[in-house]
């Protein structure tokens, strides 16, 4: 297999900054850069210079981080028209960066440039080529995008390609054709990146977005064509349906088509950047996420199970540690015997396969899952299953009394109060406490009572909260079925509750978080 090296452009911080629902801080987008510096990736798009005082304040701080691997670029567009490129304020924020790599897109579309840009395609080309020009003779590396390139090629190519070459003979390092729209298919962006890699020896990249549910394997399919710089973000974060996920390019590049992209043992961080940026954008990692996601080696079938446990390749199509993740073996009614087994395993619970207990922990989850309990998605209220049906859950305290108020219910900040009287070993202990609602009181209150005897609750952070209706022909009667991702400094964990009674379900499931974090020893 081939060895050819790829440059690795990251886009996060500018294009993946764009998706809805994130909004970066500075110190977001420092700590972002700092991570993916570390991983190794050869660019790292910072924002838009001069678009925002954000972006400025950027641009201005991280010259004072020393990176190790990593060219922050500065981006931004050609001149207007009909302007000289020394006066056009974009091209001069981009200068006060003081980046050493610039990337300017440009249209390559003609229907683009009399519509957007309302001039005439000539004065477009000559657009392209003074700004870059113009760069160029302030010492700078330029990486042009060329945008809407594959549109612009469909219906004119002969202009297209005159954009390309005007960016070219200014002394754009690398052309990087862009299926802006995300409307093309890998059939089509391989055809075009050949046609254009065999007109021009030309290094050239690839930008792709995710609108046809397709910009990975357009991005691969033009690295098999040709191009030798590939950008993306981390996760898919972008504007509309996103842009590739960049983790997902570069495992399937250098494990699949044997392309060198980064160093091999920095594929072994792909699952924790992941999750990291996820944290910092408040954004949650889709559990099927390719490579990354928690379900992208998972089990459930007990058929699949058992061919896992013989060859991994039965099932995996690569080794989960490759890319720093991990095998992971659901427990539902559909799972049988095998994957409590192995479960248990991992909590050091010996089982055998047809001990009475492992028949009695199976018959457990049947009856639970039947009665509305999901435990493929709530591994910690199934770790506590087990240890009860085992006689291995301690008990750590006891309830004497629960209450929960909520007032103002028809207010526009209704709050809650919530009451708990527990026992811990012979000490009884009271508290009473407010929230935003009657979950929030109710959390607030248990380790408010339990601080006293368990001070590591206060360690435990409420991550993600979820309701799901279980049997939704009873109406307002029906079960719910309650979610509860927490987390402290080291973990995340999840458990469940289920309640034809919302605040009973939610209190299920915040008692099972206390109590798998009170039994783990760190």
């Amino acid at each position: 297999m081939t060895q050819r090296k790829i440059q690795v452009y990251d886009t996060t911080l500018r294009d993946g900054s764009q998706s809805e629902g994130i909004s970066f801080s500075v110190q977001d987008k420092l700590l972002v850069a700092q991570r993916i510096d570390e991983l190794g990736f050869h660019f790292i798009e910072g924002g838009w210079p001069g678009a925002n005082p954000k972006d400025i304040e950027f641009f201005n701080r991280v010259k004072k981080i020393k990176l190790k691997n990593s060219q922050i670029v500065a981006f931004g567009s050609t001149r207007k028209p009909h302007t000289k490129a020394s006066e056009d304020d974009n091209l001069r924020g981009l200068i006060a960066a003081e980046t050493r790599v610039i990337t300017i897109f440009g249209k390559s579309w003609d229907m683009h440039v009399k519509e957007v840009f309302k001039t005439d395609l000539e004065e477009n080309i000559r657009m392209i080529h003074d700004s870059i020009k113009f760069l160029k003779s302030k010492g700078k590396e330029v990486v042009y995008d060329a945008e809407h390139f594959f549109d612009g090629y469909t219906h004119n190519p002969s202009y297209a390609l005159k954009t390309i070459q005007a960016a070219m003979e200014a002394g754009a390092s690398v052309l990087v054709l862009c299926d802006t729209n995300g409307g093309s298919l890998p059939s089509k962006v391989g055809k075009i990146v050949s046609d254009v890699h065999a007109h021009w020896g030309h290094p050239l990249g690839i930008h792709t977005h995710n609108d046809c549910g397709v910009g990975i394997a357009n991005a691969v399919a033009a690295v098999e064509a040709g191009v030798t710089q590939v950008q993306g973000t981390i996760n898919g974060f972008g504007e509309r349906c996103g842009n590739p996920d960049l983790l997902s390019i570069v495992a399937n590049l250098q494990l699949k088509l044997g392309f060198s992209c980064l160093a091999p043992q920095k594929l072994k961080e792909f699952t924790e950047v992941a999750r990291f940026v996820s944290e910092i954008g408040n954004m949650l990692l889709p559990k099927n996420q390719p490579y990354v996601g928690q379900s992208a080696f998972a089990h459930k079938g007990g058929v699949h199970i058992n061919a896992v446990m013989k060859n991994p390749e039965t099932y995996e199509h690569i080794e989960p540690s490759v890319v720093g993740n991990r095998r992971r073996f659901l427990v539902s009614e559909l799972g049988g015997k095998t994957n409590i087994m192995l479960r248990a395993q991992e909590l050091d619970i010996e089982l055998k396969k047809e001990s009475p207990e492992t028949r009695k922990i199976l018959q457990r989850v049947q009856e639970k899952e039947n009665e509305g309990y999901q435990y493929e998605s709530a591994e910690a209220s199934f770790e506590l299953l087990i240890r009860e049906v085992t006689g291995k859950r301690k008990k750590f305290f006891e309830f004497k009394k629960v209450e929960v108020l909520a007032e103002n219910i028809a207010d526009k900040n209704p709050n809650a109060t919530a009451k708990v009287r527990l026992i811990v070993g012979k000490e009884e202990n009271y508290a009473q406490a407010e929230g935003d609602g009657p979950v929030n009181a109710l959390d607030t209150a248990l380790k408010k009572a339990l601080l006293p005897f368990y001070p590591q609750v206060q360690e435990i952070h409420l991550d993600d909260y979820k309701v799901r209706v279980v049997n939704s022909e009873a109406g307002t009667a029906a079960k719910v079925r309650v979610i509860i991702e927490s987390r402290d400094d080291k973990k995340i964990w999840t458990t469940v509750g289920v309640s034809s009674n919302i605040i009973d379900a939610s209190w299920e499931a915040l008692v099972d978080a206390i109590e798998y974090k009170l039994i783990k020893p760190y």
